[in-house]
């Protein structure tokens, strides 16, 4: 079945079709850092390393060697945290972490080790199976704690030294025979010697052929490799790598899902000085923009030198002697600039009362030298590991990094917004990239990891927000600027090396939504409302019982052990031998079992903390009140099997009772709460801040960016649509169609009616699980009766194909629609009801036209 295609290649049609368990264990979720949410795609990753890890495949061999490669800035290391919780769970104990590089060690083990980084990886602290776990750092694994996570820190060249050379302490080959030991690669490229140079076979001393040797020790060994760039064209690597690729995620399905920043090459004809300063001004623009929405927000710049170590030392002389002398005159030639960008910047500034001179001020005082570092010799990579590794601290206060090259692999930083070259020559030949160039779109991938930001508890943190609005004033945050001389060969290759990577699409293109001219005259759009929730913390009030959270009340079954067997002679007769067991049983309140050992099993379960009890079932006074409660333990049972006479005096197989109990109750508790809820309260906004102009981006390949010159003429003349076209699905555009068809008899029942179209406009939440959902689109209908009735409908067209995995929208729609069934919401004397409508779907028409009159109470002989 996979003689031609990857293992990541059989893995998408699987998970595309649903065959895989998308379901993360608590116990490796709750034992991550809980200020990493899991993404999708890390969700992904982690799903098909459980189904390949306890499931055959073709190809499937042992020692289990499997390969991650997704892009920079995707959060590998995160995963690999995770995938050492599963396997610990597993039974595994021993971790090998190394890579080619010191300074990705020395951030490594910080991230893994020290709970007081900013980036640490782990809760602080670790329960598995009603256990607290340590991660311990080791040198190897003799004498190792049988209970921790022990990992080993270090890089491909001292372990290939140490196990080939006889050191004290050192790992041996003897550690991977005797132990179960799981070896984790970062930068796996690097590894990969002899397989795709075929004339270094002979090399055993190799650094692949040293984990290969050491891997195949014992085969109970894993070896899990993380790397960005895996090559997929060497015929070698194909072969050795064809089963072994879990998950391909690249860079361009990185970007396109928002997760890293958009890249900007801003190209001008001014001088370096000049574009030095252009790049000063931005990058306070950043941060003006970030303060006035209140995000904390310190943009770093890097300043990247071409070859040597004394161009960047010069760059940073001339830069600190710039800055030192600026003045408002300097900032005044800026302004001439024609760049949109630096347009919209100085435009900013007038509008905050900021000028010229203050502006150079503040300049000066961001970018004064004690905030600058140069990080190029390994002595100032040492003294800055540190401050270049916690840039996003809020008592970091660099603002500038000089470099020519240190920072190109392993750097990890999130708020690095500007890139200035400050040189201009270019190394390009005929018909091909310079190797310059091929390292400069590299460094721009890895400074792109996007800043996370939240404007409420309605955005989403880790992803890009404005796609769909890219004139918003905060789209500036999401952009990363690479500086450069405006030299059209040169910028054209730049642009050819980042579409190979993944940075830029080449086929992106975008699109102008505009609200119609009379429709922005009306007094609806000036002066009418729309209703819109909130998503808000789960609100626990309400549950005043294990029932009301969805508990089972039904008995608890706990078998005692009592080491009885019988014999069964094999060739005898099969109703003779057989083993019997006494049915002996017996029910006990929870209650009735003695305070301090439930007390006891409840203490060995850390789940079961006063406070985690307080937070989901907020009403009980106390550990004795949860503990004897009807509502809660003191209404349950449990049924002992097995050997009762003696249960009264076994207070161990009690405690163990209950523990198994307490553990059914966790996990039915986790299966029920959420973190958020949508509120059934709606606040009122006005149409016209909320429904604006917008500039959409598109993937040229997407459908629905096709200009639609018959649509658009269609509702160019309806007075009730408020914008100038859809750029939407064939589904969303007859829904439109079908709507224009009942115009006639909603006429004669409402006085005002306008359809908008919802393009990320905003979003309504769910209020089960706050979940965010978008209605294409929002009809607002105003009675004729003098009622001052306003009827807000959202909608939402949908393929067939598609109902069934949207099903919770149509149900939370539904659910809108029973809320204010009976109620109606005020504002200024005037009334109205929120509606929610089945899907539209254009093959059931009539049905959907059906529950809109039926919605609207216009009765069926009317139509």
């Amino acid at each position: 079945m996979m003689a031609n295609k990857f293992l990541y290649e059989e893995l998408d049609s699987f998970s595309s079709f649903g065959g895989l368990n998308k379901e993360i264990p608590s116990y490796l979720k709750d034992n991550l850092n809980p200020k990493f949410e899991l993404r999708p795609y890390q969700e992904e990753a982690f799903t098909r390393f459980f189904h390949c890890l306890d499931n055959e495949f073709p190809g499937k061999e042992r020692p289990l060697h499997f390969l991650f490669n997704m892009a920079t800035g995707s959060g590998k290391t995160l995963i690999m945290a995770g995938l050492i919780l599963y396997l610990y769970e597993k039974g595994y104990r021993n971790f090998l972490f190394f890579v080619n590089s010191t300074n990705i060690i020395e951030k490594t083990r910080d991230n893994f080790l020290n709970p007081v980084s900013i980036k640490y990886l782990f809760n602080r602290d670790i329960h598995i199976a009603n256990h607290s776990v340590r991660v311990t750092p080791v040198e190897n694994f003799e004498s190792v704690n049988p209970n921790d996570i022990n990992i080993c820190f270090t890089t491909i060249q001292k372990l290939h030294s140490d196990l080939t050379t006889e050191k004290e302490n050192a790992i041996t080959f003897e550690d991977f025979r005797k132990h179960r030991i799981v070896l984790i690669a970062d930068e796996a490229h690097h590894m990969n010697v002899t397989t795709r140079s075929q004339s270094q076979r002979e090399m055993f001393e190799s650094w692949e052929n040293t984990v290969e040797h050491i891997f195949t020790q014992n085969e109970d060994n894993l070896l899990l490799e993380f790397t960005a760039t895996h090559d997929y064209e060497t015929p070698a690597m194909v072969e050795k790598y064809r089963n072994k690729v879990l998950y391909r995620y690249d860079l361009l399905q990185f970007r396109n899902d928002g997760f890293s920043k958009d890249v900007v090459i801003v190209q001008s004809d001014f001088d370096l000085n000049e574009r030095i300063m252009q790049a000063l001004i931005l990058s306070q623009y950043k941060q003006e923009v970030a303060a006035k929405y209140q995000i904390n927000l310190k943009p770093v710049i890097l300043f990247k030198a071409q070859r040597t170590i004394a161009q960047s030392q010069e760059n940073k002389a001339n830069f600190h002697t710039l800055v030192d002398g600026l003045t408002a005159d300097h900032i005044a030639r800026i302004r001439r600039s024609n760049i949109p960008l630096v347009q919209r910047a100085f435009q900013f500034f007038d509008d905050h009362n900021i000028s010229d001179a203050q502006l150079a001020e503040r300049l000066k005082r961001a970018f004064q030298e004690d905030y600058c570092i140069s990080v190029n010799a390994e002595k100032e990579k040492e003294n800055y590991q540190i401050l270049v590794n916690t840039l996003e601290d809020r008592d970091n206060l660099i603002r500038a990094i000089f470099a020519v090259q240190k920072l190109n692999e392993g750097w990890d930083v999130l708020n690095l917004f500007d890139i200035v070259r400050c040189y201009e020559a270019r190394d390009s030949g005929k018909n091909r990239i310079g190797r310059t160039t091929i390292s400069e779109a590299q460094l721009i991938g890895r400074g792109a990891r996007y800043f996370p930001f939240v404007l409420s508890e309605n955005t989403e943190r880790f992803c890009r927000k404005f796609d769909d609005d890219l004139e918003n004033e905060l789209r500036v945050l999401e952009e990363l600027h690479y500086h450069s001389i405006h030299d059209s060969r040169y910028i054209s290759e730049l642009r050819t090396a980042l579409v190979e990577q993944g940075m830029m699409d080449e086929h992106e293109v975008t699109r102008k939504l505009k609200l119609k001219d009379p429709f922005k005259q009306t007094d609806f759009y000036k002066y009418g409302i729309v209703w819109l929730n909130d998503r808000l913390p789960k609100n626990y009030q309400r549950v005043q019982s294990f029932e009301d959270l969805g508990v089972t009340m039904q008995n608890y079954v706990h078998t005692i052990a009592t080491g009885h067997g019988g014999t069964q002679t094999v060739l005898a007769s099969k109703h003779q031998g057989a083993v019997v067991k006494d049915e002996n049983r017996r029910d006990m309140k929870v209650k009735d079992i003695g305070r301090n050992i439930v007390q006891s099993a409840i203490a060995r379960n850390p789940f079961f903390t006063f406070a985690s009890l307080k937070r989901y079932f907020p009403n009980i006074a106390s550990i004795r009140d949860f503990i004897s409660s009807e509502n809660y333990l003191g209404g349950l049972e449990i049924t002992f099997e097995g050997q009762v006479s003696m249960l009264q005096d076994n207070r161990a197989e009690q405690r163990e009772a209950v523990s198994g109990l307490l553990h059914q109750i966790e996990s039915e508790i986790r299966q029920q709460i959420t973190e958020y809820e949508g509120s059934r309260d709606f606040r009122n906004d006005r149409v016209h801040k909320i429904f604006k102009d917008k500039v959409l981006k598109f993937d040229a390949q997407n459908p629905q960016v096709e200009e639609d010159a018959q649509f658009t003429h269609f509702v160019s003349s309806k007075e009730w649509f408020a914008f100038n076209t859809v750029y939407g699905t064939s589904e969303e555009k007859a829904f439109v169609r079908m709507l224009d068809r009942q115009m006639v008899m909603l006429t004669e029942n409402y006085d005002e009616i306008y359809l908008l179209r919802n393009e990320r406009h905003f979003k309504i939440y769910n209020f089960v699980d706050g979940q965010a959902f978008e209605p294409d689109f929002v009809l607002f209908l105003r009675e004729q009766d003098g009622n001052m009735l306003t009827y807000q409908m959202f909608i939402e067209p949908k393929g067939k194909h598609l109902k069934e995995n949207d099903r919770w929208k149509e149900n939370f729609l539904q659910e809108i629609s029973s809320e204010f069934d009976c109620k109606t919401l005020t504002f200024e004397d005037e009334k109205y009801r929120l509606i929610g409508v089945p899907f539209y779907n254009n093959e059931d028409e009539n049905k959907f036209r059906d529950s809109l009159y039926q919605a609207l109470e216009i009765n069926d002989h009317e139509q």
